[in-house]
């Protein structure tokens, strides 16, 4: 083997050593901040992304469709949404994982919003195609 081909095979091996999965909690925050910055730039599918095609939320309230069809309403009205979340909690259970956090909405197409709410909100989260993506999530009233 010549030269460059030992160095070629060296750096593609230290190229691939360097490579790193990314942690399942990082994957879940970032599917997260996606949702968030979907819903914030008015692109339903982007706020959609990380759902499951048998997304629940609430235990029958909205599905993976509705909550589309909820960030082209607002898109549509000319409102914009605004999301703000708090720290967020991340627990393994078994092959599944767990978010929890605090998020305030507001929506509105002026300076000071039509609507807004704070909410406690508990996401469950399952590995699809490799992918960490959200089944399920429940929200109550914060305040």
């Amino acid at each position: 083997m010549s030269k460059p081909w030992i160095a070629l095979a060296f750096l593609l091996l230290s190229a691939l050593a360097g490579c790193r999965h990314t942690p399942d909690e990082e994957q879940v925050r970032k599917a997260i901040a996606a949702t968030v910055a979907g819903a914030e730039a008015a692109k339903a599918s982007d706020a959609v992304e990380a759902l499951t095609d048998d997304f629940d939320g609430n235990t029958g309230e909205l599905d993976k469709r509705s909550l589309a069809n909820l960030v082209r309403f607002y898109a549509l009205r000319g409102q914009s949404i605004h999301v703000l979340v708090g720290p967020t909690t991340i627990e393994p259970r078994g092959e599944r994982m767990v978010a929890t956090f605090t998020v305030t909405l507001t929506a509105g197409a002026g300076v000071l919003p039509d609507n807004a709410g704070a909410y406690r909100v508990e996401t469950g989260w399952r590995k699809e195609g490799g992918e960490w993506r959200c089944f399920t999530a429940s929200w109550k009233k914060a305040l």
